[in-house]
């Protein structure tokens, strides 16, 4: 099952995360737009695979860790995470809205675009 979080939320979803496993944000945006804008790692793992290289990176991501997929705006992360519960991952979320809701929710040094 894929959960739908907003970032606000995300602290809580991380939180409901079986006992010892570190979280994961999967940022599956394009570089030019992690170089545009970015979240700051804090109480989770930040990975930064683009969406057209996951099939060939999938072996770095551990399917046993709790990993919450992001993007623009919450599509293409939503693609990622149907893509990976397909490969086995379980505990799976989409973060709605992607970094341009960050920016609203949590953190309003995000630079939209």
């Amino acid at each position: 099952m894929i959960d739908h979080v907003r970032p606000a939320q995300l602290s809580a979803w991380f939180a409901s995360a079986p006992e010892g496993s570190r979280p994961v944000v999967l940022d599956v945006r394009e570089p030019w737009e992690l170089q545009t804008a970015s979240v700051r790692a804090d109480g989770f793992e930040l990975v930064a695979i683009p969406m057209g290289e996951l099939p060939a990176r999938l072996a770095e991501l551990d399917p046993a860790r709790p990993i919450a997929c992001l993007c623009h705006h919450g599509a293409r992360s939503l693609r990622v995470a149907s893509f990976l519960q397909h490969h086995g991952f379980e505990h799976l979320a989409n973060i709605t809205g992607g970094i341009d809701a960050w920016s609203h929710e949590s953190d309003p040094a995000v630079p939209r675009y």
